[in-house]
């Protein structure tokens, strides 16, 4: 019988959609997450609504229904030797917070290998990526000095690519998907922690659910590659899609940051895309444009990090600092690009001024 695993994750948002996936496996998923947040989940769990092949409508997949064992508590009641996997699936920023920081020093001093979901790829990961001087980019983090004592070999970053919000009209236990892709994660450094990888692969597509008639497969898998490259084909998306959502006054949809120009949009994504070729990547890591800007078609509503900004927050990810500083450190610049990180610098420092 294939080993159980018991796996922290780190965020209980859209780190529950992961956790439903790994308890419908069988396996068992802890949440890191805020008290309330954590007393509603050992009440009554986690509610995960998403689409079902075949079937019209949404279905709500409940983790008190699925075989593995759900739980969630603060960062100060882990033992991080506790576990055979972490998931990073906090927002960049909230690394910082001292107990949340000390779990990662845990999880690192325990030899725990940890699997990043954020957007944003943390600094250890990048130190994977031969010919990057990662000390160049230490501004694009809220604080760098998080990821300088963790071993790269345990880090390895997982492209967040299905699309999930928290309805705001719901109670913070549920989750609705609105994009079901997969994620994409690359190989640990070892074979034997890639090893864990293959095997949740392997266990999530043969897990099966019944929804009321029969048991059905649920979309949303990992997808575990041996280039670390591919999880950066998210990047293109984020520039081309997400960050462009950001505007002078107000925010607009994914849809239409994509959409409104067309030819913009494709621009920065290739540009986007060439860069991370240029780093390493093969052509076929990269996800094709016209996939992308037909899946944005369904995505109508502003990105996670322009809804954020608009609500005032002093910090977000900053993906698009990070690449417009790599590219630049290899002479590569895009006009769109820097116009988009000069609209999230400007919303960051007056939503600052604004709190300060």
């Amino acid at each position: 019988m294939a080993k159980k695993y018991n796996i922290l994750l780190l965020g209980a948002s859209y780190g529950s959609l992961l956790a439903t996936k790994l308890i419908l496996a069988g396996h068992s998923a802890k949440l890191i997450c805020l008290p309330a947040e954590a007393d509603l989940i050992n009440a009554e769990g986690t509610l995960v609504r998403m689409p079902v092949k075949g079937r019209d409508g949404l279905f709500d997949i409940r983790s008190t229904d699925l075989p593995g064992s759900l739980s969630a508590g603060s960062p100060e009641s882990i033992t991080p030797s506790d576990y055979d996997l972490a998931v990073l699936a906090m927002q960049e920023p909230q690394y910082r917070a001292p107990a949340v920081r000390a779990v990662l020093e845990g999880l690192s001093a325990a030899k725990v290998p940890m699997m990043s979901i954020m957007n944003m790829p943390p600094l250890t990961f990048l130190k994977r990526i031969k010919g990057l001087d990662t000390s160049a980019y230490r501004d694009a983090f809220a604080d760098a000095t998080v990821w300088d004592d963790i071993d790269p070999d345990l880090m390895t970053l997982c492209s967040p690519d299905p699309q999930a919000f928290r309805p705001p009209d719901e109670p913070v236990n549920v989750l609705q998907v609105r994009l079901p892709t997969n994620f994409k994660s690359a190989r640990f450094a070892s074979d034997e922690h890639t090893a864990i990888l293959r095997q949740l692969e392997s266990d999530i597509q043969d897990a099966r659910h019944d929804i009321g008639d029969g048991p059905v497969e649920l979309p949303v898998k990992l997808r575990v590659h041996e280039s670390i490259f591919v999880p950066m084909a998210k990047w293109c998306m984020l520039l081309a899609g997400n960050y462009r959502c950001v505007q002078a006054d107000d925010m607009r949809t994914i849809k239409e940051a994509v959409h409104t120009d067309l030819d913009e949009t494709r621009s920065v994504y290739e540009w986007v895309s060439a860069l991370c070729v240029e780093l390493g990547a093969s052509p076929s890591d990269m996800v094709p444009f016209e996939k992308y800007a037909n899946a944005a078609q369904s995505l109508v509503s502003p990105s996670s990090a322009a809804r954020a900004l608009a609500a005032g927050a002093p910090n977000i990810e900053r993906v698009d600092r990070l690449v417009q500083s790599i590219a630049a450190g290899r002479g590569k610049q895009n006009a769109a690009v820097d116009a988009t990180v000069a609209l999230v610098d400007g919303w960051i420092e007056r939503n600052r001024a604004k709190a300060g």
